[in-house]
């Protein structure tokens, strides 16, 4: 196919031209969207109360159907069409709706969160508190799905996913508990992730509109368009570049926590001492340590310290404090030489069973080490099958140890000599006395199908 064809055809595919709704009809069902009477402001009403309780109770389920209910897309969606179209009564329209379903929003959830009786900040609403740029490109593409799907003939089930993924209502009620509770913390990060949610939903709907060239419905001179320009420019430079600081601080304070959980793990029983407790904070980034065990002095301190240096951590960012501590307690008490002795039983038995494990795992790749090593000296060998057993008999109280060795072999079989010499060299490879060797003929796949 000639190259030029196949990228018309491809272009092609992405043409809305042909699946484009009616200009009249698009703008009636936008302008019809901003209204906030009548069942919209019933829906809206809904929506705040359902969305108050999920966000009280910590359940999702329910926050998902607030989201699916609230009607807000609708006028931000004319705020953003009406700049594109130029279309200045219908802007000051969505606007002040728009500005009356945000005062409802927070009046309603306020006074919720007042008079509700639990008052915890759970998960799902701490979620709404810390926006960042992943929330720009979260409203910047849902936004654009919401527009096309608003322009199609089809609008199909794309509304309802834009509604649940852009989340414009849940962060509004954050922000009234947030007043309600005194935690201005919240209101503030709530109100910010409406913004972005709010500012970038309408740049969607301006650039859709443009780019499918939605007629213009005021004479405005080109000095007014540039004016419009600088300030949607201005807007949107104020909206992203907090979020683009708050997401670098997530993604730094992610990276923290890996490499302090890292090290954790690592120090997590030095020198006789066993960490009881460990807290690590990312915004300070700070790592407190609680050992118990015998007193630490400030080498065993230091030594601590300076592991974190292998993780990426500063060891300024550590602080080391001493719990249980066997040398402040008397030491002829029973119950501490007991409580010794456990810790020190416990310790061999970690340390054993951390040697099992390890020799599982490694006799998983024993027969493919075997077999690299053999077939060098006998090519005629085609797979190996390693595994260790124990024998037992009446006439000893243990049982020991066999281990048992399969080689397929090609067509060409081995001689008893050489079978006595790999029976030898297995045993000094594999450090014991008692190994037994079996050969079978080697079937392929396909010969054996």
């Amino acid at each position: 196919m000639n190259p030029n064809t196949f990228i018309k055809k491809t272009l092609k595919n992405f043409n809305l031209e042909h699946e484009l709704d009616d200009f009249e009809s698009i703008h009636q069902n936008i302008s019809k969207d901003i209204v906030f009477k009548g069942i919209n402001l019933w829906l809206l009403m809904f929506a705040i109360v359902i969305a108050s309780v999920g966000l009280n109770m910590n359940s999702t389920a329910v926050i998902i159907g607030a989201m699916l209910i609230s009607p807000l897309m609708g006028p931000i969606n004319g705020m953003g069409y009406s700049i594109a179209t130029y279309d200045f009564p219908l802007f000051r329209q969505s606007i002040k709706n728009f500005s009356f379903a945000v005062f409802v929003s927070l009046a309603a959830s306020t006074l919720y969160f007042l008079v509700t009786p639990i008052s915890t900040a759970h998960s799902e609403l701490l979620a709404r508190t810390s926006p960042t740029v992943y929330d720009v490109l979260i409203a910047l593409f849902g936004g654009l799905a919401g527009i096309i799907a608003i322009s199609s003939k089809r609008k199909g089930n794309v509304i309802p996913g834009v509604a649940i993924a852009t989340a414009l209502m849940p962060p509004l009620c954050t922000a009234g508990y947030g007043l309600a509770t005194a935690h201005y913390n919240y209101f503030f990060g709530a109100i910010y992730l409406f913004t972005i949610n709010t500012v970038f939903i309408a740049l969607s709907s301006v650039a859709v509109s443009q780019i499918l060239k939605f007629p213009i419905r005021t004479i405005v001179e080109s000095v007014h368009k540039k004016k419009i320009n600088r300030i949607i420019t201005v807007v949107l430079i104020l909206v992203l570049f907090p979020s683009i600081y708050f997401g670098y601080k997530l993604v730094q304070n992610d990276r923290f926590i890996e490499q302090a959980s890292k090290y954790i793990a690592n120090i997590s029983i030095f020198e006789g001492n066993y960490l009881l407790k460990s807290n690590v904070n990312a915004n300070t980034k700070k790592i407190k340590l609680v050992f118990g065990g015998v007193s630490m002095g400030n080498e065993q301190k230091s030594r601590v310290k300076k592991q974190a240096m292998a993780f990426a951590l500063d060891s300024s960012m550590v602080t080391i404090t001493q719990g249980l501590s066997f040398d402040i307690l008397d030491s002829k008490n029973a119950e501490v030489e007991t409580l010794k002795s456990e810790l020190s039983r416990l310790t061999l038995l970690t340390q054993k069973k951390t040697i099992q494990i390890d020799s599982l795992e490694a006799n998983k790749l024993m027969g493919i080490n075997l077999l690299h090593e053999i077939k060098t000296l006998y090519p005629q060998i085609e797979t190996c099958s390693y595994s260790s057993t124990y024998t037992f008999a009446q006439t000893h109280a243990a049982p020991t140890t066999t281990v048992i060795v399969l080689f397929g072999l090609k067509k060409d079989n081995l001689s008893k000599t050489d079978q006595t010499k790999i029976a030898h060299w297995l045993k000094t490879r594999l450090n014991t006395k008692t190994v037994k060797v079996f050969y079978e003929k080697y079937l392929s796949t396909k010969s054996a199908n």
